[in-house]
């Protein structure tokens, strides 16, 4: 991994919110007033901001490669739009395409896109992952789920780049078996064998999985486009296996319409029946939910991932965040992939999260700058089964910190309420079990700019073949 280890004891002084900070051998040691000692490195935060890492529940890093693109569109029109362009992509891919005219674009984008090459995904990965640990995640789930032509290798691409970055990587093995001529929404060149994925699934664990750096996960794709079978044999892999499991549901009205459509029953009770109603689940978006589903959610202790700017730019609705969390269902924030959230970072979605909850339940304390950082830090880490190590600025805890720089934020008495309400912001310092990822605002493992020079350079080879 190519960040930096400061060698014995760090402690980190003279930030206005907790105070100071001690870390050593990857675990906080120390919080609040701490006497440095001989041989200690010292790093100023006069007047910083220090918070637990954030950890991204929901996102797919590939779709870099069509950031910006089928803007106005819902879901379902983005899906069918993109679909094509992502069963495309190599181990590598991650660039762009333009609009929704989706014939005109097929007919010019389809000779570019077979040009692309097997370094692209690593590509849109490395940035993706930068410009989410500069915005103060150390941990990132990515929901991979397009493997064309069965290449698994993009998974491989995807675990490379978090190393480069440096932030620790929950990465899905992400599936889809129902092409549109069985009654699902992708189109069948972009589906796979039930066989090949467990196959697959399995290459990885083995390989890649150690619950500390790189963790694995099963998460076939959402209702439209798995099989019951697929969706069964996930879940008795993925607990023979000891990984978690995780999925789409209950983002639109379209999907509850398809769920009663094809099994005549709403999208919950389906998940039920699959023998995914389990403490080791959690879904993206969990948005349309009666009283009586949030209640068997939070009884049956399912994470949400929440993503309200991704839910907002596609106009999905509002997931009930307060009545979740009450119910007892762990709420993380995600970013969703940059096709749906072209920021690209998590620090945005506190402030989204909090002011959606509070249209949402027509209330102004229905959720407090507090509860979006817990949400952003512990909530997130609790969806990933990581509640015990992840998640708290507490001594004993990984030594995954983020610093915020504060400067502009004094005249604020409330120093969380000045972070969350406050413009957005990069961290000044990023640790990730105790390594330096960020120093003083830039990435120490990855040449950011250069990293970007080369996802345009990519782009631009699409726009310039069309």
């Amino acid at each position: 991994m190519s960040t930096v280890q400061d060698s014995g004891r760090v402690v980190l002084r003279g930030a206005r919110h907790p105070g100071d900070v001690a870390l050593e051998g990857g675990r906080i040691t120390a919080v609040g007033d701490v006497a440095a000692l001989a041989g200690d490195t010292v790093i100023r935060c006069d007047g910083d901001i220090i918070t637990a890492g954030f950890v991204n529940t929901h996102h797919h890093l590939y779709q870099w490669m069509t950031r910006g693109r089928a803007d106005g569109c819902d879901l379902f029109t983005c899906l069918v739009t993109l679909y094509p362009v992502w069963g495309v992509l190599d181990a590598s891919d991650v660039g762009a395409a333009d609009g929704c005219d989706l014939f005109t674009w097929l007919v010019t984008l389809y000779p570019v896109w077979g040009m692309l090459d097997a370094s692209d995904v690593g590509a849109a990965a490395r940035v993706g992952l930068a410009e989410l640990a500069l915005s103060g995640a150390t941990t990132v789930f990515d929901h991979h789920y397009v493997v064309p032509r069965g290449d698994d290798t993009v998974f491989d691409a995807i675990v490379e780049a978090a190393g480069a970055v440096g932030v620790r990587l929950a990465l899905s093995r992400g599936s889809m078996d129902l092409g549109e001529s069985d009654g699902g929404l992708p189109p069948d060149h972009l589906v796979e064998d039930r066989d090949a994925i467990g196959s697959s699934t399995e290459r990885l664990a083995a390989q890649y999985h150690d619950g500390e750096r790189v963790s694995i996960v099963v998460a076939p794709c959402s209702p439209f486009s798995v099989s019951t079978e697929l969706m069964v044999e996930a879940a008795e892999l993925a607990r023979r296996l000891g990984l978690r499991l995780h999925t789409h549901l209950v983002e639109t009205l379209e999907e509850q319409k398809h769920c009663l459509a094809r099994f005549g029953r709403r999208p919950v009770e389906v998940l039920e029946g699959w023998g995914w109603m389990g403490d080791d689940v959690w879904l993206a978006h969990g948005i349309h939910l009666d009283d009586a589903e949030t209640a068997r959610l939070g009884a049956a202790g399912v994470g949400v991932a929440h993503c309200p700017s991704s839910n907002a730019r596609i106009a999905a609705g509002m997931c009930p965040v307060v009545g979740l969390r009450a119910a007892g269902s762990p709420v993380g924030l995600g970013v969703d992939g940059v096709a749906s959230n072209e920021v690209g970072g998590l620090f945005p979605e506190l402030r989204q999260a909090l002011y959606t909850a509070r249209q949402r339940e027509r209330r102004a304390d229905a959720l407090m700058p507090a509860d979006v950082l817990e949400m952003a830090s512990a909530g997130g880490a609790a969806c990933l089964g990581r509640s015990g190590e992840l998640g708290r600025l507490e001594a004993d805890m990984a030594a995954d910190i983020a610093v915020w720089p504060a400067d502009d934020l004094a005249d604020i008495a409330d120093p969380l309420t000045a972070l969350v309400l406050g413009p957005d912001r990069r961290v000044r310092h990023l640790f990730v079990g105790g390594r330096r990822v960020v120093a003083d605002g830039e990435l120490l493992g990855l040449d950011l700019r250069a990293a970007r020079t080369e996802l345009a350079r990519r782009a631009a080879r699409l726009h310039d073949a069309a």
